[in-house]
This record gives C-alpha cells, sequence and structure tokens, in this order.
C-alpha cells in the first residue's frame, strides 16, 4: 500500500451568504444532493484503490460549506467514513467556513467528523469582506463574535489573511498584534491575492508592489521569531518552510510542492473535476471531467488534455524560463499556475509574484538548527499541519 495521501478540494455548494470583493467563485445555487453522496464516495475509493492509496484528505469548502446545515454533514460524513471503512480506506475531513452561519448546533459534527478544528479567513484591516447588509465593518463584528464563540466552545480556529495593499500600508507590527493579541491566535497563514475569472480583470484591483511585499514580509518574519516562534505560535507559510530547509518533517501548502497535479483535485456539487477550487469554479476551458457522468476518476485523470499543461507546466518552466539557475527552484517550481494564469492568461509562465515568495524563501532558509537567531521552540497545542492549505489548511488555499 502507498504511504501517499490524496487529497480533494469538496465543494457541496457554490451558493454562499457574504458579498467578498475578491472572491474569485462563480456562485450559482447548487447543491450536492445527498443521494450522489455514495456514487462520488465510490469514485473516490475506486481511484485510491486504483492508485493503492490507504487515506484521502477531503477538504470542504465553498461557497459557504456552512450553508449545507450540520445534519448535512453528519450524513455526510457517516455515509463516506462506513463506506472507506469497508474498503479498507480511511477519509480525513477538514473545514473551512466563513464562520458567518455559525451556531452551537455545529459543535457535535465540528468535534466529531472535523476533530474539534476548522479553518477560516480574516484580513487586516477587512476591506473586502462583506455582509451583503452593512458593508465590512458589519462583517467584521459578527466574524469576530462567532469566532469568540467557537473558541469557546473548544473548536481550535487557524485563520488565512490575504494580503492587500491596505496591509502593506497598515505593516507588519499592527498585522500581527491583530491576530496575535486582539483575536488571541496561536496559529494563521499569510496569503497573497489569487486571481480568478477573465485574465487580467482583477489583477490593478488587487496588485501588490513587490517591493512593498517583500519587505513587509521581511518584517512579519523578524517580529514572529522574536515573539511567536519559541512560543508555538504558528505563521504559515513560514514555520513549514522552516521545517522544510531544517530536514524536519514539513506538510508544505500548494504552492510549495513539486506539481499540483500529483497532490489533489477538486470536485464541485455537480461532480465536476478541476486541479483545485480557483479552477473547477472560474475556468470551464480547464475542467477534467466529470465523476457521476464518468465512470472512472483514475483514468480521467490520465487521459485528461487539460490536465496534460499541469503535468507538463515544470517542464516548460525549466525549457522556457530561466528557472535553472535559481536556487530555490526545489521548493519554488514555477509558483501557482492558476495565480499565473489569472494575470498573464497562460500558466507556462513563472508566477507573477516570485520575488515576494522568494523573500520568504530566504528568511527560512537562513533558519538552519544551530542558527544563533532562532530561538528554542515550544510546540503549539494547536498546531495542525495538512498537506495542502490553508487552511490552514486552515483550508482556504486562496482566500
Amino acid at each position: 500500500m502507498s504511504s501517499r495521501v490524496f487529497s480533494v478540494i469538496l465543494l457541496p455548494t457554490s451558493e454562499c451568504n457574504v458579498a467578498c470583493d475578491h472572491c474569485f467563485e462563480h456562485k450559482e445555487p447548487h447543491r450536492l444532493s445527498p443521494a450522489l453522496l455514495p456514487l462520488l464516495t465510490k469514485r473516490l475509493l475506486d481511484h485510491l484503490e486504483n492508485e493503492r492509496i490507504e487515506e484521502c484528505e477531503i477538504y470542504w469548502q465553498g461557497g459557504e460549506a456552512m450553508i449545507m446545515g450540520p445534519d448535512w454533514f453528519a450524513h455526510a460524513g457517516e455515509v463516506m467514513d462506513s463506506a472507506a471503512a469497508k474498503r479498507g480506506r480511511r477519509f480525513i475531513h477538514y473545514l473551512q467556513t466563513n464562520l458567518i452561519s455559525y451556531s452551537p448546533a455545529w459543535n457535535d459534527v465540528i468535534h466529531g467528523m472535523f476533530n474539534g478544528s476548522i479553518g477560516t479567513s480574516m484580513d487586516y484591516p477587512n476591506v473586502y469582506r462583506k455582509l451583503f447588509r452593512g458593508g465590512a465593518e458589519a462583517y467584521t463584528k459578527l466574524w469576530t463574535q462567532r469566532l469568540h464563540e467557537a473558541k469557546a466552545a473548544g473548536i481550535e480556529i487557524g485563520v488565512i489573511a490575504v494580503l492587500h495593499q491596505a496591509s502593506l500600508e497598515a505593516g507588519p507590527e499592527k498585522f500581527y498584534r491583530y491576530f496575535t493579541e486582539e483575536l488571541g491566535l496561536g496559529d494563521f497563514q499569510v496569503n497573497t491575492p489569487f486571481p480568478g475569472g477573465p485574465a487580467k480583470q482583477l489583477e490593478n484591483d488587487f496588485k501588490l508592489d513587490l517591493g512593498e511585499l517583500a519587505r513587509f514580509l521581511v518584517g512579519l518574519f523578524d517580529i514572529w521569531i522574536a515573539r511567536g516562534y519559541a512560543s508555538g505560535v504558528s505563521l504559515g507559510p513560514f514555520d513549514g518552510l522552516i521545517n522544510h530547509f531544517t530536514g524536519k518533517p514539513a506538510r508544505l501548502l500548494c504552492i510549495w510542492k513539486e506539481n499540483c497535479s500529483n497532490q489533489f483535485i477538486s470536485v464541485d456539487s455537480k461532480g465536476t473535476v478541476a486541479q483545485c477550487d480557483c479552477w473547477v469554479t472560474s475556468y470551464p476551458e480547464y475542467f477534467f471531467g466529470n465523476v457521476f457522468h464518468e465512470p472512472d476518476l483514475t483514468r480521467m485523470l490520465k487521459t485528461s488534455r487539460a490536465r496534460r499543461d499541469f503535468v507538463e507546466r515544470p517542464k516548460r518552466l525549466v525549457r522556457d524560463e530561466d528557472c535553472l539557475s535559481c536556487r530555490y527552484l526545489s521548493i519554488c517550481h514555477g509558483g501557482c499556475p492558476v495565480r499565473t494564469y489569472g494575470a498573464l492568461g497562460t500558466m507556462m509562465a513563472k508566477d507573477p509574484l516570485l520575488r515576494g515568495l522568494q523573500s520568504r524563501l530566504r528568511l527560512c532558509r537562513s533558519s538552519w538548527p544551530g542558527n544563533s537567531a532562532m530561538p528554542p521552540r515550544h510546540r503549539n497545542i494547536n498546531d495542525r499541519t495538512p498537506s495542502v492549505t490553508v487552511q490552514p489548511i486552515n483550508i482556504d488555499f486562496h482566500q
């Protein structure tokens, strides 16, 4: 049996209960029917058997996953886990939510199916996450209330923050203090924007100055090392990268994998299969197929012409770009294909944000064992290191 873990970003709905300006997803009122759960589960288990994989991670998100309700998830978990056990396989479930719909009715499902932890998202300052009525300020107030309610129920929470221009202007000091002191978090992750939809449509609205981004990340890293690293504060992606460069077990985010096509897929509520949630919600030209219409997921992935571009991208970048001369090729791999596609209209180029990403790599690579600048670390009891995101993988890979 292979030790490899297969991951699926599963979108049970593309509906959402908020109106975030920087969301790339195409929203529509469609939900995964409970009647189709056994078929979806069978397709996934067949693929695991074909590839001799024992374990599959399911990253539930949306849309907004909590729209489905706790009873729906309790049923889904029972259907999937029971079928997996009968075939000697195992599903591990993670949940990414905006928390707006959280209530105590979710506690049993979260503590059971999701092992007492969830991922969510909040930016600092919040400019783009908004309620349909009330805007960003009302969103922040309600989200913060839900965060404290969930923490009071013993739920561990990891938060993804998407950087934007106002984040850079606020500076790393205020940014770090907001998450660790004001919110009391010991687990958060920094993401850069992932444009979706037609290429370049959102580029100007969310484009970051790479020099400012690099300075912000350097400052944030220094603050974290000085104040949070030794006490166990988990700050992604820095902590995973340090583990990687110091030879410790590290389960890196998707953008640091050698090729995301080898790691995971995404399936939406209609059964559409694509590389990740960005692709399945924004780019029909890169759909791999439909898991409800095609009986063999393994064959779909091996024969999809759209997927072939992902498989061949590393080779094309080595051939056509200057990646071979880069000291970070073994961890960078040319950056994120969807961010590249959203900005440039092709994935066969380097990620436009590589300069900012490489500033992170330089910092983490300098933190080798024995470096006097690195204090000894105490493990954070909230540390969770799923193989891909966000969210944090906290799961929300991108938002």
